[in-house]
């Protein structure tokens, strides 16, 4: 894989978020791109002949959009407990051409979920919706965490199963990666109540941590074992100068901590939401003031962090440039969530500053309840990932057709 070069990166793309990691050409399959205006010419012609005004003809073949885009969250969305919605196998073929309309939609994968690397969530996702998926359109929650490997040296991580979160971390260079499992290693007191399994103790990496500095803690995934995770977490923030055994008397000489996303809740395989990672950043700034009577400062990236969405911004303009030849941004862009709180917010907010737009569409499959009244207002609210793709298509192809035939009395319609 090649990142975007130094050279040509401005110092806005470098001081806002991270560098789009491009996969080599030959994982992403050419399209064969043309300009959109010729599918729409033809479409144009036999509209005209048609009996019914507005209905698709059949096209001779497929055209690349280069006029919009579409984003997609994945839990609650595409996939719930592991497997695919229903909708989702056909809601992506849609995307690949395979619609009444003869157009072919670029997409991105934006989740809040990690705890394994790109690479492999794509390999997963490519097996559950049935297509090939390349991390060249698939962002992490911590995938925007690469940058700090430059700022912090000696780092904890936390969350995900057995060694998965370090080796993500080391793929992201940092350079000294420390788990939990590793302080418990070294002082099994440290943890009354956790004891390390044969393999986890094999796996740790024995240090002294009298005489390790840890510079930065981050979240990478959800915490398998709260108790001893937010003990580590809280002794290192009480700590001088991430010193463990040590004591801050004013209680701000500890590291910074990180969350690779916000969101309190999520949707898995129950029948209702299970709490994730922002319960677990709620719960640590409590205890933290409980204890030491000071409020914790945290940062958290993933949706609705508008710098998720102007990674998002650039990753999909490079996404269109190398595998279907569109070397300019889309003119809106599809946002396809289940949670108000982090998927609609943040695409409501990021339309505010972005130069192009940003529409979203709340599905009823993950986190929202049918019923109640959303926090954050999307631009539509659909029932499935199917409804919300045909939605933004023919929305573009309504708009289309107006502008192509220059009818009035269609503007109406035509409106949001």
């Amino acid at each position: 894989m090649r990142r975007l070069s130094s050279n040509k990166a401005s110092a806005e793309q470098l001081s806002k978020g991270p560098v789009v990691v491009v996969p080599p050409k030959h994982l992403m399959a050419p399209s064969g791109a043309n300009e959109v205006a010729q599918a729409f010419e033809a479409a144009r012609h036999e509209i005209e002949a048609a009996e019914i005004p507005g209905t698709p003809p059949t096209p001779p073949e497929t055209m690349v959009t280069d006029k919009y885009a579409y984003a997609f969250d994945i839990d609650g969305v595409l996939i719930r407990g592991g497997r695919p919605i229903p909708e989702a196998i056909e809601a992506m073929k849609w995307l690949n051409g395979q619609n009444p309309y003869g157009v072919k939609v670029p997409y991105i994968f934006v989740t809040n979920g990690g705890g394994k690397t790109e690479k492999e969530r794509c390999i997963q996702l490519s097996k559950q919706l049935e297509m090939e998926v390349s991390p060249g359109q698939f962002i992490c929650g911590h995938t925007p965490m690469r940058e700090m490997a430059e700022r912090y040296k000696t780092v904890l991580v936390v969350g995900g199963e057995g060694e998965k979160c370090r080796h993500v971390a080391e793929g992201y260079g940092f350079k000294d990666v420390v788990t939990p499992g590793d302080i418990i290693k070294d002082n099994q007191d440290t943890t009354p109540f956790r004891k390390l399994t044969k393999e986890e103790y094999e796996n740790s990496r024995a240090r002294n941590f009298a005489k390790v500095e840890i510079e930065a803690i981050f979240v990478f995934a959800d915490s398998r074992d709260w108790a001893s995770d937010q003990q580590i977490i809280l002794d290192l923030l009480m700590s001088k100068n991430g010193r463990l055994g040590t004591r801050s008397e004013t209680f701000d000489e500890g590291p910074p901590v990180f969350f690779s996303h916000n969101d309190v809740v999520w949707s898995a395989s129950h029948d209702l939401t299970r709490i994730g990672m922002g319960a677990l950043r709620v719960s640590l700034e409590a205890m933290f003031k409980a204890v030491t009577g000071k409020n914790l400062e945290t940062t958290a990236f993933g949706k609705p962090q508008i710098g998720t969405f102007q990674f998002a911004t650039r990753l999909l303009q490079q996404w269109r440039k190398d595998t279907h030849g569109i070397d300019s941004p889309p003119d809106t862009v599809y946002f396809v969530g289940d949670t108000p709180e982090s998927d609609i917010r943040g695409t409501n907010e990021y339309d505010q500053h972005s130069e192009n737009n940003w529409y979203s569409i709340l599905v009823k499959t993950g986190v929202f309840e049918a019923g109640t009244k959303p926090r954050f207002t999307p631009k539509a609210t659909v029932d499935t990932v199917l409804d919300a793709v045909k939605h933004g298509i023919e929305r573009e192809y309504r708009k289309a057709l107006k502008a192509s035939l220059d009818l009035p009395e269609l503007a109406h319609a035509i409106e949001e």
